[in-house]
């Protein structure tokens, strides 16, 4: 802590009685207790408001800065794709979404048009970004992790929290980020939401802690605490995941916040607790210095302490690292950010969110029929999803919250795939016919027949599948990934009509659609591309621009073959007669692997080497295609024997680079020592000498990679 912040903090910690030092710890959350009810928090001292936007939003601060001291509150939202709870607000792609650009850059503007328009809107802090991996699809929340990789993770993280927090935390337009969730939480038994994850602490070390580190090491100012549990410990109540860990190893010195209401799940769903008193005592203790709408926790702090059973240097503690934060953002100064409200919305943000979209598109299958060309003059777009702007969208927008509000009509600007194919269609002369056939959940607007007939005289069919805002996020797992309704039902109807057909997948997550990547010419991944998804779909469709995207998370083929992601561990029982490991009914591999991508160009590898006394590595890379292509050279690797087991390959480095068609280029990397390390038995980060396989190429793809060994000493 800087010395002149310490100093400051000092002074007006010395100042705060008890029940201001408890009040400064509580978060209200402003819809669940009402305006006379929040005006009362802020004159009491409370730390935080969570969802207050406007007029509101400086009401609630003009009293908390007439408070005995004064001391402002920090606003925080889950502005977690752009400030989405405002609806004039710039609309991103989902955080899955915007992984397959695999461009941090990319996601630091993302970051910093959230900044500015949050700062508008008067408002301090962020909580994103999510650094849980999406080991198991089968989780609801899918669509808000950057995928199944620690470093692809940590790196679009890093960037998310620099383009958060800019240069300086005080500056008008810079807001706080927020690392969530700690820890492990989409690592949960069964994909079950907020359910234990079943993980040793070797484990966590070595494939969870990592994206958490980046994001301390890119000054991330505070962390959110997990709902879950780490081997049947609640996360709110482990000091050692929070004190040991979190600061004393990885040298956070931010703040800490719990998830909504856990120090009341404490108590009455995690049972560790008999009541509030002692599930205040066990948050406090563990390490949180911020609780999230369990409002019981004031007067149980107060009461804790006087009775002897808490201590009060423990509010100490969470109070200071509270102030300290306040302080660095110049709080106290101006309570409110002064960001220019012209900007929420903007054209220049816009533009940002529909580049964001059209990177986001994944080429994944295609037998020539993309991009769709003039000669085609009769196309059909049937499914629902073409034109449901909540489905495209995703959740945590301010008419797709956990809660959606039917009644919130979306504003434009947006486009869905239907409104950007009529317009391009209407641009070249084709004919587009639009059928809704079915949706993700049964529904009385359901006609097949009607979608059947629209599609009978078309040159070719694009259908659109996936899940909608009804089977998206928290609360919202599942058993069964593949299509749901009658969507199976309603590719096998078009499917017999002999047309082309191109699926494009608009979804929050991977789903188990080997039956349409099978026997469609085409598969485009469109995951949720946010307000101007549809246009950049659209776009890809027809050829406006050449697809880039890659796959940060890998599909199955089956729900009964998760989790499937790429950076397995070795060891599974081999076929009879056979070196094939694989379930007797089913592949091992993945429908599309982590990293896989197509685009209207092609790229080969040649001219691996590897200097291991320099620690770099080097290798061409040329387009052999006929368009201008932006390839992502991803860097695997292997501790070809090991201690302990480690994945058969995982990700340590990637690098894009843009050609020319025909045009050539070296790509080079260089590596810390430490990209080669592993987790100990000891729980210890180590470089065992031996052995290392070296892998660069296209995907995770074993047959996408060229390779060479080298030798650690």
């Amino acid at each position: 802590m800087k010395a002149d912040v310490k100093e400051r903090v000092d002074a007006l910690l010395a100042r705060m009685t008890l029940e201001e030092k408890a009040a400064q710890m509580v978060q209200v959350p402003y819809a669940m207790v009402g305006r006379e009810e929040a005006l009362r928090w802020a004159r009491r001292g409370a730390g935080s408001f969570l969802h207050v936007l406007g007029d509101d939003a400086r009401e609630i601060q003009r009293a908390a800065c007439e408070s005995r001291l004064g001391i402002p509150v920090l606003f925080g939202i889950d502005a977690v794709r752009g400030h989405a709870l405002n609806d004039h607000a710039t609309v991103f792609p989902t955080q899955l979404a915007c992984a397959c650009a695999w461009d941090p850059e990319l996601v630091r503007r993302m970051g910093r048009v959230t900044a500015r328009e949050v700062a508008a809107d008067g408002l301090h802090w962020t909580f994103s970004p999510l650094l849980c991996l999406a080991r198991d699809p089968r989780w609801g929340r899918v669509n808000e992790t950057f995928g199944e990789d620690p470093h692809l993770t940590g790196e679009l993280a890093a960037a998310l929290i620099r383009g958060y927090q800019g240069d300086d935390l005080a500056a008008p337009d810079s807001i706080l980020a927020c690392a969530k969730h700690y820890l492990a939480y989409g690592e949960a038994v069964g994909a079950r939401d907020a359910c234990d994850s079943e993980i040793t602490w070797r484990k966590a070390r070595e494939v969870f802690l990592p994206p958490f580190q980046r994001a301390v090491d890119a000054g991330c100012a505070t962390f959110m605490t997990a709902y879950g549990s780490l081997d049947g410990t609640p996360l709110t109540a482990d000091a050692h995941a929070l004190r040991d860990v979190l600061r004393g190893e990885m040298g956070f010195e931010g703040f800490v916040v719990t998830d909504w209401q856990n120090v009341t799940s404490l108590v009455d769903k995690q049972h560790v607790a008999a009541d509030a008193l002692e599930a205040s005592a066990l948050a406090a203790q563990a390490g949180n210095d911020m609780i999230m709408s369990s409002l019981e926790f004031y007067e149980s702090a107060i009461r804790l302490v006087r009775e002897g059973r808490l201590e009060e240097r423990v509010l100490d503690e969470a109070v200071r690292h509270i102030l300290s934060v306040k302080v660095e953002m110049g709080l106290l100064e101006h309570p409110e950010k002064e960001g220019d409200r012209a900007c929420i919305g903007c054209a220049e943000h816009q533009q940002t969110a529909l580049e964001a979209a059209r990177r986001s598109v994944t080429l994944l299958k295609n037998d020539g029929v993309l991009p769709i060309g003039p000669q085609t003059r009769r196309i059909a777009l049937i499914g629902a999803n073409a034109d449901d702007i909540r489905a495209q969208v995703g959740d945590w927008t301010y008419f797709t919250h956990p809660l959606p509000d039917p009644e919130h009509v979306p504003v434009r600007p947006y486009t869905t795939i239907r409104e950007g194919m009529e317009a391009l269609c209407a641009a070249r002369g084709a004919e587009l016919t639009y059928a809704r056939g079915c949706g993700a959940v049964p529904s009385d607007l359901d006609d097949l027949d009607a979608a059947v007939r629209a599609a009978e005289g078309a040159e070719l069919i694009v259908l659109a599948v996936g899940d909608e805002i009804s089977q998206v996020g928290e609360t919202k797992d599942r058993a069964d990934l593949a299509l749901s309704g009658r969507q199976e039902e309603l590719l096998e109807r078009l499917l017999a009509l002999g047309i082309p057909l191109i699926t494009v997948l608009l979804a929050s997550k991977p789903l188990a659609i080997e039956a349409a990547a099978a026997r469609a010419n085409a598969v485009v991944c469109a995951f949720n591309g946010g307000a101007h998804g549809g246009q950049a779909v659209a776009e890809a469709l027809f050829g406006e621009f050449n697809p880039s995207g890659r796959l940060p998370v890998s599909f199955p083929r089956h729900s009964g073959q998760v989790p499937v992601y790429y950076n397995a561990l070795p060891g599974w029982h081999p076929r009879w007669g056979t070196q094939e490991s694989r379930y007797c009914d089913l592949p091992a591999t993945p429908l599309y692997a982590f990293g896989e991508g197509l685009s209207y160009t092609a790229f080969a590898y040649d001219g691996l080497t590897m200097d291991a006394q320099a620690l770099t590595a080097s290798v061409r890379v040329r387009n052999t295609g006929h368009r201008p292509g932006l390839e992502t050279v991803q860097v695997y690797v292997r501790d070809c024997v090991s201690s302990v087991l480690t994945p058969v390959r995982r990700l340590i480095a990637f690098e894009q680079v843009a050609l020319e068609p025909g045009e050539e280029r070296t790509v080079r990397f260089t590596f810390d020592r430490m990209d080669f390390s592993l987790v100990n038995r000891q729980e210890q980060r180590v470089v065992e000498p031996g052995c290392f396989e070296l892998m660069i190429g296209h995907s995770s793809r074993d047959e996408d990679l060229l390779k060479t060994e080298f030798t650690l000493d």
